[in-house]
């Protein structure tokens, strides 16, 4: 196996900024997932040369593929609660934004029902 160097570092380091970016991550969740006390780019680069140390690229890819596959799961999990309490919002069969449009129902019931008058 080769040496980690300074150059796999820069790009390893280049490369989690713009995959937290991309997920909405921060260092913090990283360092989170990783079990590290600290989020400093430091400390994180640590965790990644120990992860290097133990199986090479493939170890740090295989343990970032995790992550990111945890994170996807928990945005899945958050969007399908966020449909299912849509669901029990009240108004919600009328298919209407009932915060800004209860108004204009209210109104247009009032136009119906002296209509039929």
């Amino acid at each position: 196996m080769n040496k980690f160097t300074a150059q796999d570092e820069k790009e390893i380091m280049a490369f989690i900024k713009d995959w937290l970016k991309i997920h909405g991550y921060s260092q913090k969740d990283l360092a989170s997932e990783l079990n590290i006390a600290s989020s400093r780019s430091s400390e994180i680069i640590k965790k990644i040369k120990d992860l290097y140390k133990r199986g090479g690229i493939y170890n740090i890819a295989q343990k970032l593929i995790k992550i990111e596959q945890s994170w996807l799961e928990n945005e899945n999990h958050v969007n399908n609660q966020g449909e299912n309490s849509k669901g029990n919002e009240p108004y919600s069969q009328l298919n209407i934004d009932y915060k800004v449009d209860i108004d204009a129902l209210v109104e247009r019931m009032e136009k119906d029902h002296q209509v039929r008058k």
